[in-house]
């Protein structure tokens, strides 16, 4: 990305955040697709990163980054809309707690935990750490001394390797 341009970003240029938007706008998005659904949310969270990053961008040190750190915010931002949503967290033992009241339910959640177990280890610790213990990617990183972008991959892998494990039992 263009310094001068970002320079202008900088001094609140309504010309220079527009040119930054169009540059930025398809890579962001398919950032925001990868974690999230609905184009309505996606739309929400391009809108509150491009806002954070207008209205943070002062903050940045080295402009070099700056394309980096826009994607930083919008993975934040994702995570935060699915915290929100709590699409992020599976609360297993709100309904194990009451199985005698809804056994279907917490017998489904008790074979998704099983099917935990058919997933490499690797995976199976970043599926746990990330969706049901709630750390995000980069702690994750840190823990298991791995990169971000490991941790994500390995956390699509167990999701699609249980979404076809689900599929194959009928759960």
């Amino acid at each position: 990305m263009d310094k001068e341009l970002l320079m202008e970003c900088r001094r609140n240029s309504r010309n220079a955040q527009r040119q930054v938007y169009e540059k930025l706008a398809g890579k962001l998005y398919a950032v925001c697709r990868r974690y999230l659904k609905s184009d309505e949310d996606i739309e929400e969270v391009l809108a509150d990163t491009f806002f954070k990053i207008f209205t943070k961008m002062n903050q940045l040190q080295d402009l070099e980054t700056f394309e980096a750190w826009a994607k930083k915010i919008t993975v934040n931002e994702c995570l935060q809309k699915l915290r929100a949503n709590k699409k992020l967290h599976v609360s297993l033992e709100d309904n194990l707690m009451i199985a005698d009241e809804s056994y279907e339910e917490a017998s489904f959640e008790k074979d998704i935990l099983g099917l935990l177990h058919f997933l490499p280890e690797g995976c199976r610790a970043i599926f746990n750490l990330f969706a049901i213990e709630g750390y995000p990617h980069k702690e994750i990183a840190a823990m298991l001394s791995i990169s971000e972008g490991t941790s994500k991959s390995q956390l699509n892998f167990a999701r699609k390797k249980l979404q076809e494990l689900l599929t194959s039992r009928n759960i």
